[in-house]
Parts: C-alpha cells; sequence; structure tokens
C-alpha cells in the first residue's frame, strides 16, 4: 500500500468473506422463486451465491472509488488466492477416509453434493475465471470514469461499473460451469440472465448506502484516489 489506512483491512476481510461464502452457496443450491421475470417469461431460477455475491462488487466499488485500482487490484489478487486455497482445502477433505458414525448420519455422498462442487474443477475454473475477469472489468470501468467525471455522478460509476463487470461475470460463470456439468445447459439463461438482474438490481438498491460508506471513508482515511497514471495490469501486484 502507498501509505497506512485505518479501515482497508476490514474491507478486504468482508470482500473475500463474501466471495467466499458465495462459492460455497453457489455449489450447494440452485434457488427458484417459482415465478417467471417480466416481459421474457424465463423462470427467476439463479445458484444461491447469488444472494451474497453482489455484495463483492459493492466492496469492489468502495475500495477503487476511495482507496484506487492499485489497491482494489491486492485485494482481487486475495480473493482469487483464498478462492483456490478453499477448493484445494475442500478436495483434500473429500479425499480423505470419513470416521465410521460420521459415514452412517452424513456420509461422503452428502459432503460431494454440497461441498464438493466447490473443489471440483468445473466450479472451481468458473467461480474463479468469472470472478478474476468480471471484478477487474468492474475497477478498471470505475477507475476510468471516475477520471472522466472528475469525481462526481458516483452513481453513474458505480452502476455503470456493475453493469459491465456482473455481466462479463455472469456469462463466464454459468457457461463454464454449464461446460463442466455443474449446472445443466437447460437452465444457463435463466441462471445469467436471473443472476445479471438481480445482482445489477442489488447494487442500484444500496447506492444510497454506497454513497454514506464512501463519503464516510473518504473522510477518515483522508483519501479520495484518482488513477490518473495508474499502470492497469491486471497482473501488477505492487500497489
Amino acid at each position: 500500500m502507498r501509505r497506512s489506512y485505518r479501515y482497508f483491512d476490514f474491507i478486504m476481510a468482508g470482500f473475500v468473506a463474501v466471495l467466499l461464502t458465495s462459492n460455497i452457496a453457489s455449489s450447494a443450491k440452485i434457488v427458484d422463486w417459482g415465478m417467471a421475470l417480466p416481459l421474457i417469461g424465463l423462470p427467476l431460477a439463479f445458484d444461491a451465491g447469488t444472494l451474497l455475491f453482489p455484495i463483492s462488487y459493492i466492496f469492489g466499488d468502495i475500495l477503487t472509488e476511495v482507496y484506487g485500482y492499485a489497491a482494489s487490484r491486492r485485494v482481487i489478487w486475495a480473493g482469487f488466492a483464498l478462492t483456490g486455497l478453499m477448493g484445494l482445502t475442500l478436495w483434500l477433505v473429500a479425499q480423505m477416509p470419513g470416521e465410521a458414525t460420521w459415514q452412517q448420519t452424513t456420509g461422503q455422498a452428502a459432503y460431494d453434493a454440497v461441498l464438493g462442487g466447490v473443489s471440483r474443477g468445473g466450479i472451481l475454473i468458473a467461480s474463479i475465471i468469472a470472478y478474476f475477469c468480471g471484478e477487474f472489468s468492474n475497477s478498471f470501468v470505475l477507475a476510468k470514469m471516475k477520471v472522466w467525471t472528475a469525481g462526481r455522478y458516483l452513481w453513474t460509476r458505480t452502476i455503470g461499473s456493475t453493469l459491465v463487470g456482473e455481466g462479463v461475470d455472469s456469462v463466464l460463470f454459468v457457461t463454464i460451469a454449464c461446460a463442466f456439468g455443474v449446472f445443466p445447459w437447460s437452465v444457463a439463461l435463466s441462471i445469467i440472465v436471473a443472476n445479471y438482474i438481480f445482482k445489477v438490481g442489488i447494487e442500484v438498491l444500496f447506492t444510497p448506502l454506497t454513497y454514506r460508506v464512501v463519503a464516510a471513508l473518504k473522510r477518515a482515511e483522508c483519501e479520495d484516489y484518482f488513477d490518473v497514471n495508474t499502470d492497469f495490469n491486471p497482473f501488477k501486484l505492487a500497489a
């Protein structure tokens, strides 16, 4: 980091916690609200991680808006590494022999059905690729728009960056997951559309709260970073 901040580590921890929790929920259940989307008639069905995952983009918006793209890039990479660690850990646990009583009361099949999806190649690859491309798209667009708007109209860049980032994330995640057999192709379009509408809707709904948090952090941290001369290479970890 270019300097020490009071709340940066708390935001990073919240970001990573949301990311890991939503990955587990995504593999555990597909939610169907038993209704169709207006106008297009597609069923409102989506992976359960969609309920929480949009919050990670709000964290991403706050990080880039207050601390800048380079600081956000470090947090994105931290999430990337810890997602891989979670997947590896759950895979290793799945390979270990289960205790006899546990096998009778819970069993390996239940573990594989709920947590096995997180560690299987399909869901993990889909999650990591979609996360990487979506989060960096979101951060890049917001950083550029902040310079273009001279720091005004925060709502335009939080929503605008989400439209791009969540679109990239939803399409990549569902497409790759379906290619690996995690989700059936028959529900792919429904999940993509429902995910996208829900995620963008959450961003819009939380815009007033985002305004308050951003304003409070800028005052507390004495920081309002503009990415004028930033190197936007996503593979560079230096802040």
